[in-house]
């Protein structure tokens, strides 16, 4: 049987369909900034919080989108609440307007089939008739918006940021840029009939490309008038007491009910006042940018309140990424019988097209970035994979095709650490012509992952482009659970803890560990629990590692040292291509496999064992004894799921520790008892002398 185009095409999408419907949908929302469109409205009640607000519109059957505004009274000033239920709105028509309205989140109730769609207020931010130009990663074709948003949340390939969705064709294209991504120029630009959403469901290390950092925002606005519009004209997210303007920050940073993007610090605290309000919103999610800050009023009564700081979060390319982005050198050699077109510059075509190409190896896909010197109409592929492994551009300068490592799709090759494909850069969706473009490219995962190589080298026949690469293995780190698996920091002695070495679950990388050692925090003391072969000193204290995906586990008995509470962990940890072979420990008669000793690498020549650098990696617990009250609490949280209340975190100094008021006391008690001895001698020489006789 030979399927035809068409036919084809329908099996696709209805085999998408069908797989789509086994994913139960999800209840999410979209959020919209200041902006607001029609729509019937059945409940309306003030002085709501806004979690409160979007918690009765997902819990109404009726309830299509919520309409949350909160007014600023000049006479107080405070802010006025009012939520707005609507059952009916105009927000899922794609030919209506939104109307602009200031201070007002506007948010529409979604069905997301995913498994992936998070539980924060909100999933997306969308701006209306707007996209981002040449920084697409994958294009799709779906029927509905929130295919398109599913898509976007089920990527894999890459961390997909943001998502366009085009109504009138259907078209759904994925990125993993977004408005704040540095590297290239972005700029939202007017497109009637195509919505830009933004990806909220990132974790906090997520929200950058590259180095995420807080400062203040730069943006032709005085910071103190910055930050007082902020401090009456958002609607803060969650307050904190905190001791520090940096405790406010790292706040910012690990909070996960939503994706933080700024805070604002009013000074030290006083009394019991929050002094630390964290945001979701920064300047660019307003639609007019910092002309906003600009055209704030002002209250009618000034409080006394202090302004404070504002700091917004920045995406920065750090010095060192300049490694990871591997610039292409060509090494031209010239032919005769290439067209004059092309004899001076490998890497333009008989077109006048010049094509800057770069190669970044990853864990898990090889990215291979393109820039052009005018607009590229055409499409990028992997040879021989050309309907699975593909990316059409439509008039861009800047495209990314990622090649995947694994499975059929790209058909990538390897062979002993070496991943390899042939990358097409064409300008016709079907032909390919002597103008086309084909690119060799290779990486080479090194398991020092020290060294990065490049080199371009053209051959004659056909125009082939070789491009290797090394790339950096990802760092490991210690994770300490608790029998609900839940990460810990302070126990008690005889606690059950899982003791985990972890490495991101889709890389090709294995790891092993071993000179694993215990130490007593701020003390001399040492006690080595795996030794340098990968093995158990003492199994009854600390048992083998066991593997779990890419991790290393071991499960153990809390235990800490006589003279120290805290209980320092420090491994050695050494990668493998692969998986890692374990070492076979003896301890007495029995005999157990641990994952202590690296897979051994034979050559054509002879038995060789690889030599690499080490890495070592620790990290700190505490261990109290039973009856110790836990006396160390530096974030305490009184946040909680439900939407329903207000979410509030609440940063103090340590409580004092034990010995310290036992000190305080002794001491108060010889000073009420030198107190009582000076009394009792005084009184006493008064007695004893002689009383005078008055004449």
């Amino acid at each position: 049987m030979k399927w035809r185009p068409a036919s084809l095409l329908l099996f696709t999408v209805c085999f998408l369909v069908a797989a789509d419907q086994l994913v139960q949908a999800r209840v999410a929302f979209e959020k919209l900034t200041d902006f607001d469109f029609q729509g019937t409205t059945y409940y309306s009640v003030k002085n709501l919080s806004l979690y409160e607000c979007q918690g009765w519109c997902r819990e109404e059957p009726d309830c299509q989108a919520a309409a949350f505004s909160f007014v600023v009274n000049p006479l107080t000033p405070a802010q006025e609440t009012l939520c707005q239920l609507q059952n009916v709105t105009a927000a899922n028509n794609p030919a209506s307007t939104p109307q602009r309205s200031s201070s007002m989140y506007y948010m529409v109730k979604l069905q997301l089939r995913s498994e992936n769609a998070c539980q924060r207020p909100w999933n997306f931010e969308r701006v209306p008739n707007k996209i981002i130009r040449g920084l697409d990663n994958a294009l799709i074709y779906t029927s509905t918006k929130e295919a398109c948003l599913s898509a976007c949340l089920n990527e894999k390939r890459f961390i997909c940021r943001s998502v366009e969705y085009d109504y009138n064709n259907m078209k759904c294209v994925l990125s993993d840029s977004d408005r704040r991504s540095v590297g290239q120029f972005v700029q939202l630009v007017d497109a009637q009939g195509v919505d830009y959403f933004e990806n909220l469901c990132l974790k906090p290390s997520q929200a950058c490309k590259f180095s995420r950092q807080f400062q203040l925002p730069r943006i032709g606005v005085s910071d103190d008038k910055v930050s007082q519009y902020v401090g009456l004209h958002y609607y803060t997210d969650k307050e904190l007491q905190v001791t520090s303007e940096t405790a406010c920050k790292l706040a910012c940073e690990i909070e996960s009910e939503f994706l933080c993007r700024s805070f604002l610090y009013l000074g030290q605290p006083t009394g019991s006042q929050y002094n630390c309000r964290l945001y979701h919103l920064d300047h660019k999610s307003l639609p007019d940018g910092p002309s906003t800050y600009l055209n704030g009023e002002r209250p009618l009564i000034d409080v006394g309140e202090p302004s404070g700081d504002y700091f917004e979060n920045t995406c920065e390319k750090q010095s060192n990424q300049a490694e990871n982005t591997l610039p292409v050198v060509f090494d031209t050699v010239e032919d005769p019988a290439v067209n004059n077109l092309t004899r001076n510059d490998a890497n333009c075509d008989k077109t006048g097209t010049c094509y800057d190409v770069s190669v970044h190896c990853k864990d898990t896909r090889i990215a291979v970035q393109v820039r052009t010197n005018k607009p590229f109409n055409g499409r990028i592929y992997a040879l021989g994979r050309s309907e699975t492994c593909n990316i059409d551009v439509i008039n861009s300068d800047t495209f990314r095709l990622d090649l995947t490592m694994g499975g059929q799709d790209c058909n990538t090759q390897s062979a002993t650490g070496i991943y390899s494909n042939t990358v097409v850069l064409q300008h016709h969706s079907v032909v390919m012509t002597k103008a086309d473009k084909i690119y060799k490219v290779k990486c080479t995962y090194d398991m020092s992952s020290k060294n990065i190589s490049f080199g371009m080298l053209p051959i004659r026949d056909p125009e082939m482009i070789h491009i290797n690469s090394s790339p950096e293995a990802p760092p490991p780190r210690i994770r300490i659970l608790d029998a609900r698996a839940r990460e810990v920091e302070t126990v008690r002695i005889g606690d059950r803890l899982t003791f985990r070495i972890e490495i991101p679950e889709d890389t090709p990388y294995g790891i092993f560990a071993r000179s694993c050692v215990a130490m007593a925090k701020d003390s001399k003391s040492t006690f080595q629990i795996i030794d340098d072969d990968g093995c158990p000193v003492d199994p009854t204290i600390f048992p083998a590692f066991t593997q779990d995906g890419n991790a290393l586990q071991s499960i153990y008995e809390a235990f800490r040292f006589t003279e120290s509470y805290g209980v320092i962990f420090q491994c050695n940890v050494k990668y493998c291509l692969g998986p890692c072979e374990p070492a076979v420990c003896e301890w007495g008669r029995d005999s157990v496999e641990s994952w202590g000793r690296k897979r051994r690498s034979v050559t054509a020549s002879n038995d060789t064992v690889e030599e690499e650098e080490d890495m070592n990696i620790s990290q700190e617990i505490l261990v109290l004894d039973f009856g110790d009250e836990k006396n160390r609490d530096f974030l305490r949280s009184e946040a909680s799921t439900d939407f329903g209340r207000d979410k509030t975190v609440t940063i103090i100094e340590p409580c004092p520790t034990k010995t310290s008021v036992l000190a305080l006391a002794v001491t108060c008690a010889l000073m009420v008892l030198v107190y009582l001895s000076t009394l009792f001698c005084y009184y006493m020489k008064k007695w004893m002398q002689p009383h005078k006789v008055m004449a």
